[in-house]
C-alpha cells in the first residue's frame, strides 16, 4: 500500500478547444463541453493523491488550478514528450507516478489506487491502448501512447526488466474516443 504522499497521478490534458479530433470529424456536437465534463471527473477522482495536470493550454491549466491540481506546463503538442518530462519531474519527489487519461468514462476510486509493484498497465476497452499506466519513479521508461501502446507499454516494461500487470477488466478501461464510445 502506498501512502499518499508517495503516490502522484499524473493526467495529461489537450486544450478543450483541441481535444478529442476523431469526435469532432465525426460531427459530435459540444466536444469541448464533454472533453472538459470528462476531465472534470478525472481530476476528482485522483483525490486524496497529489494530483498533476501536463498541458501546454492555458485554458487547462486556470481548469486545473480551479480544481485544486498542480500543472506541469508543456511546450510539447506530442503526448509521449509531455508525460516523460512530467514523469521525470514527478520523479524527483514520488516513489511511483500514474498517468490517467483525461477522458475516463468512469474515473472512481483513482485516488484510492495502489497497484501493483513493477508495472500496472489498465488497457482501453478494445485491449489495444493504455488507458491508466503506473509504474516507479526514476526509470528510464519510454511511453508509448498512441496506437497499440498497451502492448508497447508491456514490452518496455519487460525490457527495463520489471514485473508487468495488465489489467484489461477495469471499469477504467473505458475511454472515449470515439461516438459509439459516448454512449456504450
Amino acid at each position: 500500500m502506498f501512502p499518499v504522499e508517495s503516490l502522484a497521478i499524473l493526467v495529461p490534458l489537450k486544450g478543450f478547444a483541441t481535444a478529442k479530433s476523431r469526435l469532432r470529424l465525426a460531427g459530435v456536437d459540444d466536444v469541448e463541453d464533454l472533453a472538459r465534463s470528462l476531465a472534470t471527473n478525472v481530476v476528482r477522482s485522483c483525490r486524496p493523491r497529489p494530483t498533476y495536470v501536463a498541458s501546454e493550454s492555458r485554458d487547462v491549466t486556470e481548469f486545473a488550478v480551479a480544481l485544486g491540481a498542480r500543472v506541469i506546463e508543456s511546450s510539447s503538442k506530442d503526448l509521449n514528450e509531455a508525460v516523460a518530462n512530467s514523469y521525470r519531474f514527478l520523479s524527483q519527489r514520488f516513489e511511483r507516478i500514474v498517468v490517467a487519461h483525461g477522458d475516463l468514462r468512469n474515473p472512481t476510486g483513482l485516488g484510492d489506487f495502489n497497484p501493483s509493484l513493477g508495472i500496472t498497465i489498465v488497457t482501453d476497452a478494445r485491449g489495444v491502448g493504455t488507458n491508466v499506466l503506473a509504474l516507479p519513479g526514476d526509470t528510464e521508461f519510454t511511453f508509448h501512447f498512441g496506437a497499440n501502446s498497451a502492448l508497447a507499454h508491456e514490452r518496455e516494461a519487460r525490457r527495463l526488466g520489471f514485473e508487468v500487470h495488465v489489467d484489461r477488466a477495469s471499469p477504467w478501461r473505458f475511454d472515449v474516443d470515439e461516438p459509439d464510445d459516448i454512449c456504450e
